[in-house]
């Protein structure tokens, strides 16, 4: 089963920091976002240097799902995290999650994740680990890892809002609405009735850098910075500590906030790593 420190692994034994970006198209956005997610992948699974088929075998022992642009996750490890995968292209820029809300754990409930996702594999509920890159053209700048329950609030903290303005939307007299999934849907806008208003939530999260600014600070002159944090907890749930000793990195111990409490920290692992 592989796991994150698999991939921190093959990060530091690979020295890997450009991208193929050689991609055209209107929505070069979405390309180099692709690009990223395959980095990722390749971390996962030490499938860098395959040829394309072997490469593809590799995914497939490594993951139970790949996603699509349309459902979450972008992928999950066979009985293991389930990952997002987060491309900013300025230092200080903060995630764009659209209509989604941050989580700290995807339930195979979900009224947002696919079918080919649910059935994957026998799951109940993955840990979200999100995996936040800075690209710059074809080179990634730095590379954040880091899980959603030390990164982002409990569900409730997120749908309480949601669905406050929802209602709130829902109470507006003289306009119609139709049951949606979104925060409304305000139907025969027009005199002839064939226009509707979508109401939807646009969620960002600051970037990881700045909400851990408070243990963690990029060294501006390097040509790569990586940080990623464990809890102590999910720490102690790897059994294969072992494989990061001896590499050319810094694990130290750090008090992280609670992110539902944050006068309440708990002890995590900070690893670091720069070219």
């Amino acid at each position: 089963m592989k796991n994150i420190l698999d991939a921190v692994k093959v990060l530091v034994a690979q020295n890997r920091i450009n991208l193929n970006t050689a991609q055209s198209g209107r929505n070069r956005i979405n390309a180099v976002g692709a690009v990223l997610e395959e980095y990722v992948k390749n971390l996962f699974a030490d499938s860098f240097d395959l040829p394309p088929a072997e490469k593809l075998e590799r995914w497939s022992e490594t993951f139970s799902y790949l996603g699509n642009n349309a459902n979450p996750p972008d992928m999950m490890l066979k009985d293991g995290d389930a990952v997002e995968v987060k491309k900013i292209e300025s230092p200080d820029a903060a995630l764009a999650l659209n209509s989604s809300y941050p989580k700290q754990i995807l339930h195979r409930d979900n009224p947002m994740i696919s079918s080919a996702c649910r059935d994957a594999e026998i799951w109940t509920q993955k840990d979200i680990l999100y995996v936040v890159g800075v690209v710059n053209g074809d080179r990634l700048k730095s590379l954040c890892m880091i899980y959603g329950r030390d990164y982002c609030a409990a569900e409730e903290c997120y749908n309480r809002i949601r669905q406050k303005i929802k209602d709130g939307v829902e109470t507006i007299e003289g306009v119609e609405f139709s049951p949606t999934r979104e925060l409304g849907r305000i139907n025969r806008v027009d005199p002839l009735g064939v226009t509707y208003l979508r109401v939807r939530g646009m969620w960002h999260i600051e970037n990881p850098w700045k909400v851990f600014s408070y243990v963690y600070r990029r060294n501006p002159s390097a040509n790569f910075n990586f940080m990623c944090i464990v809890s102590e907890n999910k720490w102690r749930q790897f059994d294969n500590r072992e494989i990061l000793t001896g590499l050319n990195l810094k694990i130290s111990d750090v008090r992280i906030k609670n992110p539902d409490n944050p006068c309440k920290l708990s002890s995590a692992k900070l690893i670091q790593y720069e070219i």
